[in-house]
């Protein structure tokens, strides 16, 4: 039998790998057993051992291969996938588009792209990638839903209403397509598309917490603010363990001045989240409002080292202290407090009355005239402040949204 080395060294690497010697071993013995390694054969180990899960040997035979192969794009776009896996998609998008320049029509290299742009937040790349594949399938939902999710994470709700709705309309009965839709339709401030999607979603689950809350917040942005209150009641009767429930209800009773009961909700959302910013700051707020500055100061003290940048939590720092008789250190957190938000009346306000009563007239007169000059500030409007609170939900998951990449 004639001696055939080639086939001697694809057994020899094969009885390696069998054995559970490492790839990058085997390859650096296929170098000096033949010059000449099978390519043919260094595919098929890249491939069983991506299928096994073997991340690092896939990884080390797909590397050897492009550099055996610079023109193929393959190991590129298999090496893109093996990081998109990891949910390293920086470097899934570098490899994906090495991959994209040497063969741009390469199945499926596209829309894996689109999708590790859209995870690594870079919405507006994303959909330069994915329209071209939509418009080549236009009634292709994971894509329909992709560049709307998109759309939402730029904050362009008009335009991520028109792809979730047509979405929406292709899958009627999946509620957190619903769901997605009616967020976006009330931060559009398209009312009539919110009233919709509620009463569709109790239409499929009559005990949907997230469509009170929905509700409520759609109301509230109608100035309707004892309808938002009473949806957000119904939300917690719902589901008391929803997400940002309490939160909800009780930033409404607070800005009615029913501190008491404001604060038993503020309450209950931090037993459900104990690191829920919001509330912690509002629980510290409605303290202040109902004299209780002793209870208020530890919490506040523990936000302004969280986040040092919300300027509420300097200005009730500063009432605190001041009510304290610590006058230098409340003149220095409304300080803080003015230049965070320069155009917020109570910094200057309490600052020029503060300043009055040490018998710093000129300094009261500047901060007093600033205060005139400036329009009172509303109290944010309950969307505004539900978008800003946490969420235990890394991103809406939709059923669909993330097809599997090849």
């Amino acid at each position: 039998m004639k001696f055939n080395p080639k086939m001697n060294h694809q057994n020899t690497s094969r009885r390696a790998l069998s054995y559970g010697i490492p790839l990058s071993l085997v390859l650096v013995l296929s170098a000096y057993m033949l010059p000449l390694f099978s390519q043919d054969n260094l595919r098929e180990m890249a491939l069983s051992y991506e299928q096994q899960g073997s991340v690092t040997d896939a990884e080390s035979a797909w590397k050897t291969l492009a550099g055996k192969q610079q023109s193929d794009p393959e190991p590129w776009a298999h090496l893109g996938l093996l990081e998109a896996r990891q949910e390293h998609y920086s470097n899934a998008i570098a490899y994906y588009r090495k991959a994209m320049r040497l063969r741009p029509a390469m199945p499926g290299l596209r829309l894996n792209l689109g999708l590790a742009l859209f995870k690594a937040g870079q919405n507006k790349q994303s959909i330069e990638v994915l329209s071209p594949l939509l418009k080549a399938q236009p009634d292709d939902q994971r894509l329909t839903i992709l560049i709307g999710m998109a759309h939402n994470g730029l904050g362009e709700y008009a335009a991520a209403v028109g792809y979730l709705r047509q979405a929406s309309d292709r899958d009627p009965v999946n509620l957190q397509l619903l769901l997605a839709l009616g967020h976006n339709c009330l931060s559009a401030k398209q009312f009539q598309c919110v009233v919709d999607m509620y009463h569709k979603i109790l239409a499929l689950n009559a005990e949907s917490a997230e469509a009170d809350m929905l509700g409520g917040e759609a109301l509230d942005e109608m100035k309707d603010t004892i309808g938002a209150t009473q949806e957000f009641r119904a939300a917690v009767r719902a589901n008391p363990k929803e997400p940002n429930v309490h939160f909800g209800l009780g930033y409404l009773l607070w800005t009615q001045r029913q501190y008491q009961e404001a604060a038993q909700e503020f309450h209950a959302e931090l037993d459900n989240d104990p690191d829920h910013f919001q509330a912690a700051l509002y629980l510290a707020d409605a303290d202040i409002q109902m004299s209780r500055t002793i209870e208020a100061r530890p919490l506040l003290e523990k936000l302004a080292k969280v986040n040092p940048t919300v300027s509420m939590v300097h200005l009730d720092l500063g009432m605190v202290y001041s009510e304290g008789g610590q006058f230098s250190d409340a003149i220095k957190e409304l300080q803080v407090a003015a230049k965070l938000a320069p155009k917020d009346v109570n910094p200057h306000w309490r600052l020029g009355r503060l300043y009055r009563s040490l018998g710093e007239m000129k300094e009261a007169k500047t901060e007093l005239d600033i205060a005139r000059n400036l329009n009172k500030v509303e109290n944010d409007g309950l969307l505004e402040v539900m978008s800003n609170a946490p969420s235990k939900r890394k991103s809406p998951h939709i059923a669909g949204l993330t097809p599997t990449a090849k």
